[in-house]
């Protein structure tokens, strides 16, 4: 085919996408070291527990210099943790070569709004009749998330409200993801990896040995995580 020199080239129109993901926060404190004895407590429970996540970082708790910024993303990457973006400092602190300063995120947290009208409205669920495999992610931030089979080593359940497992829990399941203390985890066999209710968690060495095995439940007390037997 032969174009003739006037005529005109087309471009491709660039096609944007908007896509959301469930970020996790890192928010350091002093000091630092200790904070990463910490992170490193929780890696050597849940090696793969951050691969492949969107992390950001939260310096709004900590004064640290620039030098001290790059240090600390370079040790959190060291250990197989991507940084996507920062929050909580000054444009005038981050120097080249920095993950990029977010905003407009928000805060996993249900705003109560008392309605003109009381309305009765029924919860939101999730019911997964097929067993969640190994590296599958399920994130439901709506309500509760009912698994009628098992959830594999390496997979995961996400919800905003409770979670029940009709079979083992091998894998990972974090409730109460918005803030909400109230929601629970129920299983008829707890094999996790990792437990955790708003942000509050126990891996695999946490969970008493006795219970391993054994229909349960996890919930809060106050600031502490309980698992205890289910009857």
């Amino acid at each position: 085919m032969i174009m003739s020199a006037g005529a005109e080239t087309v471009r491709p129109l660039i096609r944007l996408r908007g896509r959301s993901y469930v970020a996790f926060v890192f928010s350091p404190v002093v000091p630092i070291a200790d904070w990463l004895s910490e992170l490193d407590a929780t890696l050597a429970g849940s090696p793969g527990f951050f691969v492949g996540k969107p992390i950001v970082l939260d310096l709004s708790a900590v004064d640290l210099s620039p030098l001290a910024i790059t240090h600390l993303i370079k040790s959190i990457e060291s250990r197989n943790i991507r940084v996507l973006g920062l929050e909580g400092v000054e444009q005038a602190r981050l120097s080249l070569g920095m993950p990029p300063l977010l905003s407009g995120g928000r805060h996993c947290a249900v705003q109560e709004i008392e309605p003109e009208k009381p309305q009765l409205q029924q919860p939101t669920s999730l019911l997964l009749d097929q067993p969640v495999r190994s590296g599958q992610s399920i994130v439901f931030p709506d309500g509760d998330v009912t698994v009628l089979g098992a959830v594999s080593s390496g997979a995961e359940i996400v919800a905003g409200g409770s979670i029940h497992v009709y079979g083992a829990l091998r894998g990972r399941a974090m409730a109460g993801v918005n803030g909400n203390s109230a929601a629970r985890i129920y299983c008829q066999k707890i094999e996790a990896e990792l437990v955790a209710i708003d942000g509050y968690y126990q891996t695999a060495e946490q969970i008493d040995a006795a219970l391993r095995g054994r229909a349960a439940q996890a919930r809060l007390e106050g600031h502490s995580m309980k698992i205890v037997p289910l009857n």
